[in-house]
This record gives structure tokens, sequence and C-alpha cells, in this order.
């Protein structure tokens, strides 16, 4: 089974109007409610690649009820801890320019929190645990390296979808796969790339310090792939990038879901790149359709 966790879940209040008059009345074109999170993201694409996973986090009052609500309706399979405070909303303006004002989250007790961490009980040989997105105040910044001991401990494989000192952090437990771009990459070890040579040198520097694999996203220039057995790229598709939101989580899940059902890295990181891309191609999270047809595109070749 893969775990897709999602500790802070959002109802997304998505706005649509023409232009904001601050200060002034405005009227909507059209709102809706979304349920969003990285790791739900992640759920989202593993369910259109017919793999099955559960999600896992805290969902709190009528706000948590309709999060869960929406994802019964698109077929996601969760068993989220339910806490007493209210999931949050975040409010997603589209007009002439785009704004977001993002809630911190709910306050989770402790006895939450025990819940949510005795659900690692049910972890077997071979499972996959994916963390995602920001955590609540109430959440220590360790929370998700915490976890990672039992996990482990279990026989399960993780992936923490993060960025500096706490993505540093997790290296000693052998991540199956770390995704900076090339900007976080330089960013880690504080350097400025001048080649991809030196790119790669720095991605080598992170299996060496625990990783398995190595995934470095580079927009429309697509993306790299260093493991123990070699160094793979993959030129970007093409196509019009529309949407930011949920292409990194899209690109994690076909590379997850893949490697669960093969064990092969470089399929794992050609489906990958599909995901990815064809979210990027959509305002949405790609659906099973638009992934196959980016899918001819993505060709990957080892580096001499």
């Amino acid at each position: 089974m893969i775990y897709t966790v999602t500790v802070n879940p959002a109802l997304d209040y998505v706005l649509q109007l023409e232009k904001v008059n601050t200060g002034e009345v405005n009227r909507t074109n059209d709102c809706q409610f979304l349920a969003g999170g990285k790791g739900i993201n992640v759920s989202q694409i593993l369910n259109q690649l017919k793999i099955d996973n559960t999600a896992w986090g805290f969902v709190g009052g009528f706000t948590g009820t309709e999060l869960v609500r929406q994802l019964n309706q698109k077929q996601i399979v969760s068993d989220f801890v339910k806490i007493s405070d209210t999931t949050r909303v975040n409010v997603k303006i589209h007009a002439e320019v785009e704004s977001e004002i993002n809630a911190a989250g709910p306050q989770i007790t402790e006895q939450e929190i025990a819940a949510f961490k005795s659900r690692l009980a049910y972890l077997n040989e071979g499972d996959i645990v994916v963390m995602s997105g920001s955590l609540t105040p109430s959440l220590g910044a360790d929370f998700y390296k915490d976890l990672l001991p039992t996990i482990k401990e279990a026989g399960a494989e993780f992936v923490v979808d993060t960025t500096g000192q706490a993505l540093l952090d997790t290296l000693e437990y052998k991540p199956l796969v770390i995704k900076p771009n090339h900007h976080e990459l330089a960013d880690l070890f504080g350097v400025t790339f001048n080649s991809n040579e030196e790119m790669l040198t720095y991605a080598k520097k992170l299996l060496d310090m625990g990783a398995q694999n190595v995934m470095i996203s580079m927009a429309k220039d697509g993306g790299y792939l260093v493991t123990q057995d070699g160094v793979y790229h993959a030129a970007g598709a093409k196509g019009v990038a529309v949407n930011s939101v949920g292409a990194g989580d899209s690109m994690i899940a076909g590379f997850v879901g893949t490697y669960f059902e093969t064990k092969n890295s470089v399929e794992a990181f050609r489906i990958g790149m599909a995901c990815g891309a064809a979210t990027a191609f959509t305002k949405d999270i790609a659906v099973k359709s638009q992934i196959d047809a980016v899918l001819p595109q993505i060709k990957v070749e080892e580096v001499k």
C-alpha cells in the first residue's frame, strides 16, 4: 500500500472575478470549494494510475467533513484522524492577477497526534509513505523526521517532499526519492551552478548522504534522475504551462506509484515526468487521458 500524508489539508475557496477593487465591495463571477493539499494531490494522481493508496492526515469541523466528502466523490480512500479544531480554509482569488490567503491551520492536541502515529502500526514491508505539505503551528518542525525511524523499522519506504535543512535531515534514513529543483539543489549547498555537470556532481553528493534516487526538475528544460546505477535525462514535454500548482506532487506520485509496481527507477522517472508535465498543462491535477497524451514525448536517455 502507498500512504499519502497531508497533515494540514485545506478547503480552497476559489473566487473568480475580473478585477479586485480594494476597499470596495467586490462580486464574483464564480466560486467553489475544492479539497486541497499536497498529499491529496499525490493520491489523485495515484488513483488516475489505478494504484491503491490511502490518504492520512488530520481533519475536523464542517470543513473537514466537506473535504472528506469530496475525496469520497473522487474515490480517494482516506483514514484521517478526526480533530476537535476545524480544517483550514485557504482563499484563492483569480482576477487580473492571482492572489492567495492561506490560513495557518488548526490546533492539534497531543492525543490527536498519538492517534495519527498509531496509524504507523499498519505499515508492512514494501509499503511507501509519502509526506507532503506544510505543518500546522501545533506540530513541531521535526514532526515528519520523528516518524522516520518507525517507518523504516516496519520495512517501509518513505518520501518527504520538502526542501532545505528539513530535506537534509531525512537523508540518514535513506528516502526512496528526493525531488529538489535545480535552484533548490544549489541552495542546499550554498553554491551557484555554471553547468549541468556541476549540478549533477552535487546531486551525486545527495546519494552519498543517503538518498536512493534524486530527481532534479528543471521546468520546461525537463529533468534528471541520478541513481547509484547511472544518470538519466528527459527533455521537457512540449505544451503550454498554465499551472505550477500540483505539478511537483504529480511528478512524485508518478515516480512513487510506478516504482511501487515495477521497482524500476528509470521507468518511474519517465512516468513521473509525464505526470508532472500533464498537470502543468492543465488548470487542475491531470487525469489519465492527459498523462497518456504527454507520455510518448518523454524519452529518457542515459547520460554518458
